[in-house]
């Protein structure tokens, strides 16, 4: 994404099965509302559980663990229904359908981003519904406002998983390692992380305005930024 006029490019690089991205939603939305008026953003999800690591739950047991330790650290809430999907462990986690229900969510008119991940995070932490049947997308999209039945078609539609696959693949390219990532992306095609899961909201918006600064000051045409 290139930076236009004095808005910033920011993209958010997330899993929706990312326990930490589910603690990060609060500081990202106050972040993103706080800078609306000088940030555009863009999400890609990370593909933490495709391909080989998309296997049933009970193959990955630091997850417990690690919703524990969020939870501690962030304040963020696990719901019943998703702790009773860990404990059955039968559920297929991948990130791949997850990504293309986003696809299929955001392709609708109206379609609300931070909204979208947010509900989505939802039905996974709080909820534990499969991100891989379609069924849940339909009870999204009600949630959301939009066509049940769009979302439906969109999310069985081969064009959309392809879509996902190539933002999959763009974050690859990226080489982020670790998630939640907030980028700032300039029009030179440089990305400058801002803090990391447990960054505070007057953290980010220090970062971002030495970032915004520095790119104020800067000689015209370069790209040092």
């Amino acid at each position: 994404m290139a930076t236009t006029g004095g808005r910033v490019g920011l993209t958010y690089v997330f899993d929706v099965y990312c326990a930490w991205c589910h603690g990060f939603a609060p500081t990202l939305r106050a972040f993103v509302e706080a800078d609306a008026d000088r940030v555009d953003l863009r999400v890609l999800p990370a593909g933490l559980y495709a391909g080989a690591r998309a296997l049933p739950v009970s193959a990955h047991p630091h997850l417990v663990r690690e919703s524990v330790r969020v939870a501690e650290l962030t304040g963020a809430h696990f719901g019943a229904g998703h702790r009773r999907t860990v404990a059955e462990g039968s559920t297929v986690m991948d990130s791949t359908d997850a990504a293309t229900g986003l696809e299929a969510l955001l392709a609708q008119p109206g379609a609300d981003t931070l909204r979208t991940l947010e509900a989505m995070q939802h039905a996974w932490f709080i909820d534990g519904l499969s991100l891989s049947d379609p069924a849940t997308y339909r009870v999204l999209a009600v949630e959301l406002g939009l066509s049940p039945l769009a979302v439906a078609c969109a999310y069985a539609a081969p064009v959309t998983r392809a879509r996902a696959t190539v933002g999959l693949r763009s974050v690859r390219r990226l080489s982020v390692e670790s998630y939640p990532a907030l980028l700032l992306t300039t029009a030179c095609g440089n990305h400058h992380r801002l803090g990391g899961p447990l960054t505070r909201v007057k953290e980010l918006t220090t970062a971002f305005d030495e970032y915004t600064h520095r790119r104020s000051v800067a000689l015209e045409g370069t790209c040092a930024l």
